[in-house]
């Protein structure tokens, strides 16, 4: 890319993280240094103020640079993660988003804990959790790789590396300084950023075709080297019987792994009441749907007008096919347009990368101080005391995060969050619901339903191609790969279930009725809730 590209786009990013900082900074001035203060910015959020913050959260770079690039590759096939995505957030409004406000203070172990013995729930919740987000994040950080190479003008090895270490650094300010009252304020500017270069890439994809659909399908078919067959299922999934199973995997992982992710349920608490959490999610779910069907568009205008062949040279995993489109809708390498487009894009995606690390690495150290922390030590231990505890985890989790993603760097960042997902299926999802809805769920129950999930799914994520066996694995000159599907949530996310079930059958623990009782008219009608 040429000088214009690189110092504008420097430029914009440079702006969008002085004005975060700013946020964090003016944020930590006010601040009072309590839990709630900083878990939940002391539920002081309206439901649009937040229905915002959780499309910031939840429209990753996964999203704006993944899924794009695998409808761009795939075709119909990459379009599907649009759809589990979007589909997912039903789920969330009809089974959890409410109930999850009533039951909960600060995060998903509060919901279990409430009718359990708290170490054994806290502790497993707690690690289950802290695994979704860090491989959630790596995803992020794959994706600030990705976008720098493309912008610097090459594939350097050193500029990776410090850009994923910068983005970490940065995580760790924003969370560290602000809580969570800076990191949703930070979403909230990032998703009004996303959706406005969404919608303005979607408005010159279309101009461009003259409002016709139906043309730029046939252009990116036409384009595509694959005919008619790029608009139908089975280009990435359809080969085998492995391959379909391995679509099926997925779509459960997508549509059940929302309910389940620890930096989603804990936007839920930062609302004053449960009816606010709820509208908060019917303005999430409207503000998502747009722009996933934005991002259907962008990945067909990326097939027809940049090409598959081009956005795999320049990202074999088709992460850098938006801004490759953002320079051909602007008037190409070298013009004026194109320059100031693709700088805005990559801008945008910086922001989008950085503030969605925030969300996550704020869920996990919760989970580290509020969860493990508060289970191992004396119970008589200060509120701040585990504040400053969560700080220190927020460093912990980057610096994993940031180890992992210069591992992974060559996996596409949507594929690598349909992992996230398929975890948060198996371990979190069974938990959650059987807390909810069933009577007789016991303490062994909640513990085995988590590990029974968890072990599983990252067992077989380790024994998959993802990590050895093909030309495309973490480890390509290796090969123990014995489970042939991609995503392990078709088995593991059963494994789950029926492990929560196993357990609590077994269990000699009598269920205690009354606090099930409780718990039941609690997360219904919001009495007693935090």
């Amino acid at each position: 890319m040429t000088g214009d590209h690189q110092t504008l786009a420097l430029f914009l990013f440079s702006a969008f993280v002085a004005v975060t900082l700013a946020i964090t900074t003016w944020v930590s001035r006010n601040r009072h240094g309590s839990a709630e203060e900083f878990y939940a910015g002391g539920r002081l959020f309206s439901p649009m103020e937040n229905g915002f913050a959780i499309a910031g959260d939840y429209m990753s770079a996964a999203s704006f640079l993944g899924i794009s690039g695998l409808i761009a590759l795939y075709g119909y096939d990459g379009m599907l993660y649009s759809v589990g995505f979007l589909v997912a957030w039903l789920v969330v409004l009809f089974l959890v988003a409410e109930l999850v406000r009533n039951c909960g203070r600060f995060t998903l172990a509060d919901v279990v804990a409430a009718r359990m013995r708290e170490r054994p729930v806290r502790i497993a919740a707690g690690t289950s959790s802290v695994t979704v987000s860090v491989l959630y994040l790596v995803a992020q950080m794959v994706g600030a790789g990705s976008l720098v190479a493309l912008l610097l003008g090459g594939t350097t090895e050193a500029a990776r590396t410090w850009t994923v270490i910068g983005v970490g650094a940065l995580m760790v300010i924003y969370v560290s300084l602000g809580g969570m009252r800076a990191t949703t304020w930070i979403q909230i500017v990032k998703a009004v950023l996303l959706l406005g270069g969404t919608v303005a890439l979607t408005a010159l994809v279309l101009v461009r075709f003259h409002g016709d659909f139906d043309r730029l399908l046939r252009a990116a078919a036409e384009r595509s080297g694959h005919g008619d067959a790029f608009l139908a299922p089975g280009l990435a999934y359809g080969g085998d019987w492995t391959s379909r199973f391995d679509f099926i995997s997925l779509g459960l992982a997508l549509v059940l792994g929302t309910a389940g992710l620890p930096h989603i349920l804990s936007r839920f608490y930062t609302v004053p009441t449960a009816r606010a959490a709820r509208r908060s999610v019917v303005w999430a779910i409207g503000l998502i749907g747009g722009f996933y069907l934005m991002t259907i568009v962008l990945g067909f205008g990326a097939a027809a007008l940049v090409g598959p062949d081009a956005v795999r040279a320049s990202n074999a995993a088709g992460n850098t096919a938006v801004p490759l489109l953002a320079l051909d809708l602007g008037g190409g390498a070298g013009s004026t347009g194109g320059t100031v487009l693709f700088a805005v894009v990559a801008a945008v995606a910086f922001a989008t990368i950085l503030a969605v690390v925030a969300g996550i690495t704020l869920a996990s150290s919760a989970s580290v101080a509020h969860d493990l922390y508060a289970s191992l030590r004396r119970r008589d231990a200060a509120p701040r005391s585990e504040v400053a505890v969560a700080r220190v985890a927020a460093v912990g989790t980057g610096a994993v995060a940031i180890a992992l993603g210069l591992l992974a760097r060559d996996l596409n960042v949507a594929f690598l969050v349909g992992l996230a997902f398929a975890v948060a299926a198996s371990a979190n999802l069974p938990v959650l619901l059987y807390s909810l809805f069933w009577c007789g769920f016991t303490t062994r129950g909640a513990v085995w339903a988590v590990y029974g999930g968890l072990v599983p799914a990252v067992v077989l994520v380790l024994l998959s191609p993802v990590v050895s066996g093909t030309p495309q694995s973490l480890f390509p000159g290796a090969d123990f790969q014995f489970f042939p599907l991609q995503n392990p949530g078709l088995v593991s996310i059963p494994l789950g279930f029926l492990a929560g079930w196993l357990g609590t059958v077994t269990s000699p623990e009598v269920p205690d009725e009354a606090k099930h009782a409780e718990t039941e008219v609690r997360s219904l009608t919001g009495a007693g809730a935090v």
